[in-house]
Order: structure tokens, then C-alpha cells, then sequence
């Protein structure tokens, strides 16, 4: 399974220790230059993930090929989304991991699959690796994460809590 990800669930899941869930889930990830920048250099100010980024043997930074293709994007995204989708098209992924709306719209309209930081964590519940999620999602909206009351709600039926 090729998997690629965008920097805010790496510091969404970092940010509530759940960093590992991504390895258990989905073994090796794989991420642009500008993802690694901004989970690792820029993210030493804003809470990144740092440390699970750079330490992580599982996490492997790929150089993005189609700059073109890059550029074309950046009208509409930022820099790492438009990475992040462009090395998903390389790679031919399986999962795209992201949680902004501009970018998961693109990733929907190339038919590329998609999962975010609250699909993770529903995946992990899924599979066994967690057995609450309400905690979890408290500790995302206390971290910042902008996730409204409505979508905690509909979590945590899919949950079945």
C-alpha cells in the first residue's frame, strides 16, 4: 500500500500521542519536501512534529518530480497540499492523507482516495488500536484543530460512543 501525507495529520495525531497509529495503519509514508519543512522546521514554532517526523525510519521524504504541475496547483493551494497531491499522482497512492478542504475537493475531483487525521483515529478504533475516541478528539480541539461540534457528534455515532 502507497501512502502519502500532508503535514496537518502528522501534527494532529503528534500533538495527542498518537503518532504511532500512522505506522500500525499503514506501515511505510511517504512525504514531499515541503511537508518534511513545514512538520520539522517551520513546526519547531507552532507545535510540529518535529521530532516524530525526523526520527521516524518509516516516514520517507520523496522529491516531487512535475514542478509544473506544482506551480499549476499553487493557485489554489499551499505549497504542501499541492506537493502532497502531485506525489500522490507519482506514486500512483492508494491514500492521500489530508485534512483541508481545497485540498481533499482536489484529490476528490482526481478520484484519489482520501482519509483525515478523525478517519485515522476511526480507523485505529476500527482495527483495535484505540478503544476511545472522545478524548482524543477533545485533545485535537484543545491543540487547535478547528473541528465542530456537528462532526465531533457524527465521530463519535460512527464510533459507537
Amino acid at each position: 500500500m502507497i501512502v502519502v501525507s500532508n503535514t496537518t495529520p502528522l501534527i494532529g495525531l503528534a500533538s495527542i500521542g498518537k503518532f504511532n497509529l500512522l505506522q500500525e495503519l499503514f506501515g511505510v509514508i511517504y512525504i514531499p519536501k515541503a511537508v518534511y519543512d513545514e512538520a520539522v522546521i517551520v513546526g519547531r514554532e507552532k507545535g510540529g512534529a518535529k521530532r516524530e517526523v525526523s526520527e521516524a525510519n518509516w516516514i520517507k521524504t520523496v522529491e516531487v518530480k512535475d514542478r509544473l504541475a506544482i506551480n499549476v496547483l499553487l493557485d489554489e493551494l499551499d505549497l504542501g497540499e499541492a506537493e502532497v497531491i502531485v506525489l500522490a499522482r507519482e506514486l500512483d497512492a492508494d491514500w492521500v492523507l489530508m485534512d483541508e478542504k481545497k485540498g481533499r475537493r482536489k484529490l476528490t475531483h482526481l478520484k484519489l482516495q482520501k482519509i483525515g487525521t478523525l478517519g485515522i483515529l476511526l480507523k485505529a478504533k476500527d482495527m483495535g488500536f484505540i478503544q476511545t475516541l472522545r478524548k482524543d478528539l477533545e485533545e485535537l480541539r484543545k491543540n487547535g484543530f478547528s473541528i465542530s461540534q456537528p462532526v465531533i457528534d457524527a465521530v463519535l455515532e460512527e464510533a459507537k460512543e
